[in-house]
């Protein structure tokens, strides 16, 4: 019994694979990383609370925008649409709904669509495969022309909603500056703050749809330069998309630890400026 379809040409070996190294290590590794991060996430977004430092406008990423009603005073920079509750079957549900539910779905979709993240998790947790010459479990391999993986299609509109929502988080480093007593104010906070906005947009910006869409249909580049200029800086972001997904995972969870940390009265930010 072999673990391989024998097909036209193909050698029906018997061993799952003949590599020697340590393949699995890459994968575990992704899968370690990514349901770490997930966890961390999914508690924050739901924990409702310790997310703004009214003090110095730090508005942690995973709320922004603050849209409920619940929302403290001075973090809904674009006002509160969601209600405060809403009792259904002897329960609150507003409860269970994210303050920023209506970003957070997209941005979830534009990481779960991208080009590097789909490598990622098909690898970790489905094997799909789980690394280079090594066979799959699975029988059977549609591709992502099926529910749910077909809406792998939609990336590219998917990544428009990640440069609002880019818009929108650097609003809120911009903001950020504006302090309580109304002048200018500069302090760790904003330097975190700014770094995460940076590497949101070098990712967004390195992005494969981005790169298509900047460069794509042109049978010229020389008849667009100024598209082929900006077409080879996204080029150079791209080859370090897989670099930047991490990385923007790290500044987004540091960012809210942060400012966690800070509403929570754990520490003080270090002030430069006001």
């Amino acid at each position: 019994m072999t673990t391989t379809v024998p097909g036209a040409g193909r050698a029906a070996i018997a061993e799952r694979t003949l590599r020697t190294d340590r393949w699995w290590f890459p994968p575990a590794i992704q899968a370690a990383g990514l349901t770490a991060w997930v966890a961390y996430a999914t508690f924050r977004v739901f924990q409702q609370g310790d997310y703004f430092v009214e003090k110095y406008n730090y508005l942690t990423p995973f709320y922004s925008p603050c849209m409920s009603e619940q929302c403290v005073e001075g973090s809904a920079h674009f006002g509160q649409f969601l209600p405060a509750s809403l009792d259904m079957l002897g329960f609150d549900v507003m409860r269970l709904i994210p303050f920023a539910v209506v970003t957070l779905p997209f941005l979830l979709l534009f990481r779960l669509t991208c080009y590097y993240y789909r490598k990622a998790y098909y690898r970790a947790f489905w094997m799909s495969p789980p690394a280079c010459a090594v066979a799959e479990p699975h029988a059977k391999y549609s591709g992502e022309t099926r529910f749910p993986l077909i809406v792998q299609n939609f990336h590219r509109y998917f990544f428009y909603a990640a440069v609002v929502i880019s818009l929108i988080n650097t609003w809120d480093a911009i903001y950020a500056h504006h302090t309580h007593e109304g002048g200018f104010g500069l302090g760790l906070g904003n330097l975190i703050l700014w770094a995460n906005v940076i590497m949101l947009w070098a990712y967004t910006a390195s992005c494969h749809s981005c790169r298509s869409i900047i460069g794509g249909k042109l049978n010229h580049f020389s008849k667009h330069p100024v598209r082929y200029r900006l077409w080879q800086r996204v080029s150079f972001l791209n080859g370090h998309h897989m670099g930047l997904a991490w990385i923007t995972l790290g500044t987004l969870a540091l960012t809210d630890f942060y400012i966690m940390g800070l509403a929570a009265g754990w520490y003080s930010d270090l002030r430069l400026i006001g």
